[in-house]
C-alpha cells in the first residue's frame, strides 16, 4: 500500500492567497462568464451588447435610427443611435462622468430603478454590456452628443485613456460606440458581414419603425432596413426563406399593450419541422424560456378546443402536442419590465409569469381567430391529423422490423463496432470512422477505456426527404442508430444513449465532406436532440504533415500549411506529405493529432436557426438540383483548377 501525501502546513494558504480581482479585470480574466465564449459567437456578442442598448433606446421612445459600420480593417465597429446620449455629468459620490461609469464598472447603468430608471422596458438589465465590450476590447472610443455639444472619451483593454472631453458644439443627440476587440482575448478578430446583417434584419423587423442602416466598408455596401409591416411581415419572410408552402395562406397573428407587451404571428407549413423565433425585450432568446413556453400551451390549448367544439372525427387517433406543433412557424415577441434571463448572453428568458401571461393571452386570441376562419382552421387540424398518422404508421413500422429481427429482444451491437470499456456516457466518446483502414489506425490509437470506434464503408444513404423506416433499413445507418443506443425518429429515447461525443472523424478531403454533410443531416433530421443538446462533433484530422529538422508539424488544409510555413525561415529545409486518406496515418499519428484529447480540436457542431439549416440540407441533398447547378454555375470562374479536390 502506497503511503498517503504528506499534508500541507496551513501556513500555506493565508489572507496572502486570496486574489481580488478588481474594476473589469474580472471580465478579461473569465471572457466567458460574461459572453459565452471567446470564439466567433463572442466575439459577434460584443457588437449585440452594444446593439441592445441602442434598442433600448428605440424601445422606450427615445431614438428611430441606428447605423452600424463595419470599418475596412473587418476588425472594428462603429454603432450609434440617435437616442439621449449617455448621461456625461460628474456623479457626486464617484467623482466621475456617466459615460465612465457605463463603460468602467460592471452593473452600473440607468435600467435597475423603478420610477427613478431611465427607461420602462429594457434588455439591458444586468448593467454589464457596455463596460464588458469595453474590457474585451484593445480601443474604444465613445462620442455623446447632447445638449449641445459634443463629448469623447478614449479606452484601451477598459481602461481610460484620459478623462472627458468637450470636444465643441453639436447638433443633434445620441451616442457613438467605436471598439476594436482584443486579438489577445479572441481566437479570430473577423467580423462576419453576414451574421451581422442577419441580426440586423432581425432587429429591424421585430420592431416595426425602427430604422438601421448598415454600411459595410469592407465591401462598399449599404443597407438601409425597416420594416413597417410588424410580426406579420416577419413571418411572411421566414416562411418564403425556407421554401415551405404553408397549409393555408392565412396567417394568425395578435397583439396587446396593456400590461406586458405581448405580439406574436404565426403560421402552419408543410415542414415536419417547428421554427420558434421568440424575443424578450428586443432580444433573440434561441434557447425559448418561459414566454415560448406558453405559446406552445397556447397552441395545444386552442386547436384541441377546436377539434372538441367542432365535434371533428380522429378516428381513434390521440393526437399529441407534437402533432400540433408540427410545422408551425411562429414570431413571439414580450416586453416586460423586469426580465430575468438565464446568463448575461441572455439565451433563454427565466420570468416565470411571463408563460401564464402568455398562454392566457393567444390562446383565447387563436381559438377566435380559427373559429372564424373555419377554411383554414379545417386545413390545419387535417395537417395535424396526417402528421399523428405518420406518427402511429412510423411506430407501427418500426415495432414490425424489431419484431421480425433476430435477436430483438436483446440489445445486439454491431459486429464491426470496437466498443470501449467505460458504460458512463459522460467520458465515453464513439467515433464514425470513414473505412475499414482509418477504422483500424483508430481502434489502435484509442483510449479503449472511454474510445469506441466504428468504421463505415463508404458514403451513407442520402437521408434527406426519407422517412426513418427507411433510412433504418439502411444496413449503415442502423449500424449506427444501434451502436448509439437513443434509437432514431419518434423512437428516439436519451435513456439509452452510449456516449455523451458523437465524432465524425472523415477523410480531410472533399469525400470526407461530402460524408459528413450525409451524416450530419441523417442526425438533425433523424436524432435531432444529439445535435440540440451538443453530442454531436467533427474531428479536424490534419491534411499535410511537415517534418522541419527534427521537428514534426501538422497542418489540417492548405490554408493552415501557408500559414506555417510564412512562419518557418526562409531557408528551412520542409519534408511535406499530404495524407490521401486517414488509413495513411499511422496509429500513433492519429491518436496524437486527433484522438487524444488532450492535442487535438474538435468542432461542436450546433444549429443556432433551424429553418436555415432544414434549407440549407435541401439545397444541398434535396430532391431538386437546380439550386446545386445555380450555385456551380455561378462560380465556376472562381474555381481554382490547380486546388480542386478531384
Amino acid at each position: 500500500m502506497s503511503a498517503a501525501p504528506a499534508l500541507k502546513t496551513a501556513s500555506t494558504y493565508s489572507t496572502s492567497s486570496i486574489q481580488v480581482l478588481e474594476g473589469l479585470e474580472p471580465v478579461r480574466k473569465r471572457p466567458a462568464m460574461y459572453i459565452g465564449g471567446v470564439d466567433a459567437k463572442g466575439l459577434h456578442h460584443l457588437a449585440w451588447e452594444i446593439l441592445d442598448n441602442c434598442v433600448d433606446e428605440y424601445i422606450n421612445g427615445h431614438a428611430d435610427h441606428i447605423q452600424v459600420v463595419l470599418h475596412k480593417s473587418g476588425t472594428a465597429l462603429t454603432i450609434t443611435d440617435n437616442g439621449r446620449g449617455i448621461p456625461v455629468d460628474i456623479d457626486p459620490k464617484h467623482k466621475k462622468s456617466g459615460l465612465e461609469l457605463v463603460l468602467t464598472v460592471l452593473h452600473a447603468g440607468g435600467k435597475f430603478g423603478e420610477v427613478e430608471s431611465g427607461y420602462k422596458t429594457t434588455g439591458g438589465l444586468h448593467g454589464v454590456g457596455a463596460s464588458v465590450v469595453n474590457a474585451l476590447s484593445k480601443k474604444l472610443v465613445a462620442t455623446v452628443k447632447r445638449d449641445g455639444f459634443e463629448y469623447q472619451q478614449a479606452f484601451a483593454k477598459g481602461t481610460p485613456l484620459g478623462k472627458i472631453e468637450r470636444v465643441g458644439p453639436a447638433r443633434g443627440h445620441g451616442t457613438s460606440i467605436y471598439f476594436e476587440p482584443d486579438e489577445t482575448i479572441f481566437k479570430h478578430v473577423k467580423f462576419d458581414p453576414d451574421t451581422l446583417k442577419v441580426r440586423f434584419e432581425d432587429t429591424a423587423f421585430i420592431h416595426s419603425g425602427l430604422h438601421i442602416t448598415f454600411k459595410n466598408e469592407v465591401t462598399g455596401e449599404t443597407l438601409e432596413l425597416a420594416n413597417p409591416g410588424g410580426l406579420a411581415a416577419y413571418l411572411t419572410k421566414l416562411v418564403k426563406e425556407a421554401d415551405k408552402p404553408g397549409v393555408t395562406e392565412a396567417v394568425f397573428s395578435a397583439s396587446r399593450d396593456a400590461g406586458d407587451r405581448i405580439e406574436v404571428a404565426l403560421q402552419w407549413t408543410e415542414s415536419t419541422e417547428e421554427v420558434y423565433r421568440a424575443y424578450a425585450n428586443g432580444i433573440r432568446t434561441p434557447n425559448g424560456g418561459t414566454h415560448e413556453n406558453g405559446l406552445k400551451s397556447a397552441l395545444r390549448k386552442a386547436i384541441n378546443a377546436y377539434i372538441e367544439t367542432h365535434d371533428i372525427k380522429v378516428k381513434g387517433l390521440k393526437i399529441t402536442a407534437d402533432d400540433i406543433r408540427e410545422g408551425v412557424v411562429a414570431v413571439l415577441s414580450v416586453f416586460l419590465r423586469d426580465p430575468m434571463f438565464e446568463s448575461q448572453t441572455k439565451n433563454r428568458l427565466t420570468n416565470p409569469e411571463m408563460e401564464a401571461a402568455v398562454d392566457n393571452f393567444v390562446r383565447p386570441a387563436l381559438e377566435a381567430w380559427l373559429n372564424n376562419n373555419k377554411t383554414a382552421a379545417d386545413a390545419i387540424v387535417g395537417r395535424i391529423v396526417l402528421a399523428a398518422r405518420a406518427r402511429e404508421a412510423s411506430r407501427a413500422a418500426v415495432t414490425e422490423v424489431k419484431r421480425k429481427a433476430p435477436g430483438s429482444k436483446r440489445l445486439s451491437l454491431p459486429g464491426k463496432l470496437a466498443d470501449c470499456k467505460s458504460t458512463n456516457w459522460e467520458e465515453t466518446e464513439l467515433f464514425i470512422v470513414e473505412g475499414d483502414s482509418a477504422g483500424g489506425s483508430a481502434k489502435q490509437g484509442r483510449n479503449n477505456v472511454t474510445q469506441a470506434v466504428l468504421p463505415l464503408r463508404g458514403k451513407i444513404l442520402n437521408c434527406e426527404d426519407q422517412s426513418t423506416v427507411k433510412a433504418l433499413a439502411n444496413q449503415e445507418i442502423a449500424d449506427l442508430v444501434t451502436a448509439i443506443g437513443t434509437g432514431a425518429g419518434e423512437k428516439f429515447h436519451y435513456d439509452g444513449l452510449r456516449y455523451g461525443k458523437i465524432i465524425l472523424l472523415m477523410d480531410a478531403d472533399s469525400d470526407g465532406c461530402h460524408i459528413s454533410t450525409l451524416l450530419l443531416d441523417f442526425f438533425f433530421r433523424h436524432m435531432a436532440p444529439l445535435v440540440k443538446n451538443g453530442h454531436v462533433y467533427l474531428a479536424q484530422p490534419p491534411l499535410f504533415r511537415l517534418n522541419v529538422g527534427k521537428e514534426t508539424l501538422w497542418a489540417r488544409d492548405d490554408a493552415h500549411k501557408a500559414e506555417i510555413r510564412a512562419g518557418l525561415k526562409a531557408n528551412a529545409k520542409i519534408e511535406e506529405t499530404r495524407f490521401k486518406g486517414l488509413g495513411e496515418m499511422d496509429a500513433k499519428d492519429l491518436a496524437r493529432t486527433t484522438l487524444d484529447p488532450k492535442f487535438r480540436t474538435l468542432l461542436k457542431v450546433e444549429v443556432d436557426n433551424p429553418m436555415d439549416a432544414d434549407q440549407a440540407f435541401q439545397e444541398l441533398l434535396g430532391r431538386e438540383a437546380e439550386s446545386r447547378y445555380n450555385f456551380i454555375m455561378e462560380r465556376a470562374e472562381q474555381a481554382d483548377a490547380a486546388s480542386l479536390d478531384v
